[in-house]
């Protein structure tokens, strides 16, 4: 698994025929979360298991897209744009699967394996960040 996705309070599980989807205010607070997250990891498993990356996150049913550096174990400079550059690893997926990630109503390994989350990374990324599921 590539990113830390745990449950948080205040994320909007989905369920099955909800027909309302996520809106840019949750989805910034899943990504502010998931910050926090990597933030609170401990500093000898920063080190051993998180390389200095680029990344990117789209929404496809938002149209958004959110760039961000892992440096140093912590996500900064967290934007909301298109890079310029190819980032080192991308995630495509929907604001609703972003939410039901956050929430724990959808583990990543299915949701890859299922084609809802597309993910574009190394092999080594993918095995080095896989400790955070």
């Amino acid at each position: 698994m590539t990113l830390p996705l745990t449950p948080r309070t205040g994320a909007r599980p989905t369920v099955s025929g909800d027909a309302r989807m996520a809106n840019l205010e949750e989805c910034r607070r899943v990504i502010n979360d998931l910050a926090d997250q990597f933030h609170n990891v401990d500093e000898t498993t920063r080190q051993r298991h998180l390389p200095d990356r680029t990344i990117e996150l789209t929404l496809t049913d938002l149209g958004a897209t959110w760039c961000c550096d892992l440096c140093n174990g912590q996500l900064d400079n967290i934007r909301e744009e298109t890079p310029v550059n190819k980032p080192q690893i991308r995630l495509t997926m929907s604001s609703d699967d972003l939410l039901a990630m956050n929430a724990g109503d959808l583990k990543f390994a299915h949701a890859w394996a299922t084609g809802r989350i597309r993910l574009d990374a190394s092999f080594r990324d993918l095995l080095r960040l896989r400790v955070f599921r």
